[in-house]
């Protein structure tokens, strides 16, 4: 990574970034030509991408903004590796290839030269054509390591291995668990506390099988894979999630799911000892309650409070299993609804009706030095960090996952 400059000329650096403010005002209008030219022309690829993402923009705006960091840091690629590795791991788990990268670069310069028209001049694109082989060549190597260590683990395997619904639990109105065991028989593969697996699904009516990305809900060292699943009902923003609807009203037990290997890098550490705080929205619960009951069980001593927003009871998923841990381990729980009826307000761990805010934050955070896991909603997400900010919480000790592309909070 960090031999960028003598893989690419200081001229072409130069081009590269004199393009950035450009990128700045047309890179999601690049980015949307760009999958619709290699839609076209390779359709192919959409039993990979994930179809909802596109009709919302969402992905679009994802390749824009690591198409733009990737031109601004074009002298030191280095420094966004973090960034890399957390698109590597999606890529792997999705099924991404090193065959697929010419495809991609072959339509980002077209859809550049589309829409910058006279001035992408031939040096402008010549340039592009130079810095996207480099930036290629990292995640393909990145990505090459992970499909490597998934399939040399114990238990692992390459690409898509078929699994079983071995139970199918209705955790609230709004989310249903999956309990997976391997078709095979045979073992499956360790995974840390955080981690998500991909989903493939060919449903009848569909022509392109899809490809979604779920939370494991369950600790490591299970004889299953659970995933637990949020029915996504159509709204004005979005429409009705085709997968989440599939598996909560086609999908039963003994049916068979395709999984592929665990994959992801928002992991909890467990080598480090500071007290750990969870805070979850909706279905965000779902890679915590993993995190939280791995340290419950393997560092007894390590203090944890988990705070669980959702709407009311009726959408609050895994509430017995963290009554449990709160009962019966080091963990202090604490329960936000947005909008409680009167028998909400009785749930023993019932704490705060409406958001979460900095004064909350202050009544059940003690201390600065701890290390904060949250999952949820954008909107939500916002007002957690700012809260936690306002109480003197640095931005090192925040750690966060996206559901979908990686945004900015």
């Amino acid at each position: 990574m960090s031999a960028t400059k003598s893989l690419l000329n200081e001229r072409t650096i130069q081009i590269i970034q004199s393009t950035v403010p450009v990128l700045e005002q047309y890179g999601e209008q690049i980015t949307r030509r760009f999958y619709e030219l290699m839609f076209a022309n390779h359709p192919e690829l959409l039993n990979i991408f994930n179809h909802a993402h596109q009709k919302q923009g969402r992905q679009q705006k994802a390749l824009a903004a690591s198409v733009y960091a990737a031109a601004k840091h074009i002298d030191r690629l280095e420094d966004i590796l973090p960034v890399v590795k957390q698109i590597g791991h999606k890529h792997r788990s999705l099924g991404v290839k090193k065959e697929h990268y010419p495809i991609v670069g072959k339509h980002l310069l077209l859809a550049i030269k589309d829409v910058l028209g006279d001035a992408a001049t031939d040096e402008v694109i010549e340039a592009w054509g130079e810095a996207y082989g480099v930036i290629a060549d990292v995640f393909i190597q990145v990505e090459q390591q992970m499909y490597d260590e998934a399939a040399k683990k114990q238990g692992g395997w390459v690409d898509f291995r078929p699994f079983v619904v071995q139970k199918k639990v209705k955790e609230s109105d709004v989310i249903t668990s999956f309990y997976l065991v391997p078709q095979d028989g045979g073992e499956i593969s360790d995974f840390l506390p955080g981690q998500y697996v991909s989903v493939k699904v060919q449903i009848p009516s569909e022509k392109y099988t899809h490809i979604r990305q779920y939370s494991l809900s369950d600790m490591p060292g299970q004889p299953y894979y659970r995933i637990s699943v949020k029915r996504e009902v159509e709204t004005n923003q979005k429409p009705a999630g085709i997968v989440s609807n599939y598996l909560h009203d086609h999908v039963k037990e003994g049916d068979v799911l395709e999984l592929s290997a665990p994959a992801g890098d928002f992991t909890i550490d467990m080598s480090k000892e500071t007290p750990v705080v969870f805070v979850s929205g909706g279905v965000g619960i779902t890679p915590l309650l993993s995190m939280a009951k791995a340290v419950a069980k393997q560092q007894p001593n390590r203090s944890i409070t988990f705070i669980c927003a959702a709407i009311n009871r009726r959408v609050h998923a895994f509430d017995q299993e963290l009554r449990m841990l709160a009962e019966q381990t080091n963990v202090s729980y604490y329960v936000c609804y947005e909008q409680p009826s009167e028998a909400d307000r009785t749930h023993p761990y019932f704490k705060k009706e409406g958001f979460i805010d900095a004064s909350f934050m202050r009544s059940v955070i003690e201390q600065t030095n701890v290390d904060v896991y949250m999952c949820g909603p954008i909107p939500f997400m916002k007002a957690v960090k700012d809260a936690l900010r306002e109480n003197g919480i640095s931005e090192q000790h925040i750690h966060y996952e996206f559901f979908g592309p990686a945004s900015q909070l």
